[in-house]
């Protein structure tokens, strides 16, 4: 199938690869001339697992190119993903779509053939109905279809999702639009493994943010047991153990740490709070601010946390701050609480020193105030304690570092605000292990040959 997407950021290319991957003849039209030139040379200018390699293979081989021209889609494809960004408004308050109105109505006036328009960019409700009116009244051939397929992707495994994803949204209006997205993902379907839910635009645009919503709302559940749990010297690890085998709950996203960031969850619960005030439904309002509040706290509580395993003060306290994007897998720093927690350490008189694999340039952007080093082991150098901001394996699951950053710092204390890493190898090391809503693990190695401890 000629398919065309329409904006090219973190969801765009993984989604334009993706399709080549499927065997679809794929344009991309990214707007910034430099991004572009980078994709078709098959490089994103950010980081996403597996996607270099795709855009590689797709580059070369002819399935997959890039154009500034929209021009160029029109007279291309059949089919036309829209998938530029909605940030949120400068208010705060609901989403600025005046991209994807302004894709939409660039769009139509170009086509000269029946198409399907499939909107993969996440709208405030009633935007579907307001594209479909500029549809219908910019389109100079009939058969011009709207379909909103929203994206269900996680940063740092957009691909994968996107290629296998649990299910299909589609909220449209017509025969013809289902056959065209039937078409497109039909290797996908044809697998057998994902669910195709077609409903009605509405109910589409409502069950993309209730599902980050949902989302938001189960890792704050999870920080706010945390909280219980340093005030009762509970183990949240364990509590959300027991939750996680209850099938009505289960364990993915259930890991309590410093708060959920990134372009997707901080900004679609914002707006759908938003929204959901401006229609009247109170109380459901009243538990998105909750959610969001519990959230927003939990950065205080990573704050208190480091500052008790420094001994009380961060005044002239060296920090190693390992992870800087939002979370693993990505190199994205949009709303990321380990810059945010970078940037309260540094207030509280801290010199913080970071590490990041993949997002160090867009930090350093972020975040011009903090110190940045090529390597984990450089960033532990005379730290008077390290800090896990970011998930990333080569952290969390390197046998190896806890014995190699031992050498490197000079006070044996971890702190770790994702609740991620297990404490038995940094405690087997000679390291005193904090983390959020849990006790802390001291070491284990015996006294004659254990490094001083915080």
């Amino acid at each position: 199938m000629r398919v065309s997407v329409i904006g090219c950021g973190h969801l765009g290319t993984s989604h334009a690869a993706a399709m080549a991957e499927l065997g679809h003849d794929v344009i991309g039209v990214e707007q910034d001339p430099e991004k572009c030139r980078a994709l078709a040379a098959g490089r994103a200018p950010f980081f996403e697992t597996g996607l270099d390699e795709l855009l590689a293979k797709h580059t070369a081989g002819g399935r997959l190119r890039f154009s500034t021209e929209l021009a160029a889609a029109a007279d291309h494809a059949e089919l036309h993903f829209v998938a530029v960004g909605t940030p949120l408004r400068p208010d705060g308050q609901g989403y600025d779509v005046d991209q994807v109105v302004g894709a939409v109505r660039s769009l139509v006036p170009l086509l000269h053939r029946p198409c399907t328009i499939v909107g993969k960019s996440t709208v405030t409700v009633g935007t579907v109905t307001r594209l479909q009116a500029i549809v219908d009244q910019l389109a100079n051939v009939p058969g011009v279809e709207l379909v909103w397929n929203p994206e269900f992707l996680r940063e740092g495994h957009a691909v994968i999702d996107t290629l296998k994803p649990d299910r299909i949204l589609a909220g449209l209006s017509s025969t013809a639009a289902r056959k065209a997205l039937e078409e497109v993902y039909a290797p996908i379907l044809a697998r057998g493994e994902a669910q195709l839910i077609i409903t009605d635009p509405a109910t589409a645009e409502v069950a993309k943010s209730a599902a980050n919503a949902c989302l938001a709302a189960k890792i704050s559940f999870a920080n706010a047991m945390a909280e219980v749990c340093e005030l009762t010297g509970a183990d949240v690890a364990e509590v959300t153990r027991v939750l996680g085998i209850d099938p009505r709950i289960g364990p993915l996203g259930m890991r309590p740490g410093i708060g959920y960031g990134g372009g997707c969850l901080p900004k679609d619960l914002a707006a759908f709070t938003h929204r959901v005030k401006e229609l009247g439904a109170v109380r459901a309002a009243g538990l998105l601010d909750a959610v969001e509040a519990v959230n927003q706290g939990r950065l205080e509580a990573a704050v208190e946390l480091v500052e008790r395993a420094a001994g009380g003060t961060l005044d002239g306290v060296r920090v190693g701050l390992l992870g800087a994007a939002f979370k693993a897998g990505t190199s994205d720093v949009r709303d990321s609480p380990a810059l945010r927690l970078a940037d309260r350490l540094h207030l509280r008189g801290a010199t913080v020193v970071i590490h990041d694999p993949q997002a160090l340039p867009y930090a350093q952007r972020a975040l011009p105030l903090a110190q940045y080093r090529e390597t984990a082991l450089e960033a532990a150098a005379d730290a008077d304690l390290l800090v896990i901001g970011t998930e990333w394996p080569e952290y969390v699951a390197n046998p190896q570092l806890p014995s190699a950053a031992a050498i490197m710092v000079r006070r044996l204390v971890l702190v770790d605000v994702r609740t991620a890493v297990d404490p038995a190898p940094w405690s087997a090391a000679g390291w005193s292990v904090w983390q959020l809503g849990r006790p802390v693990s001291r070491p284990t190695v015996p006294p004659a040959t254990a490094a001083p401890a915080g």
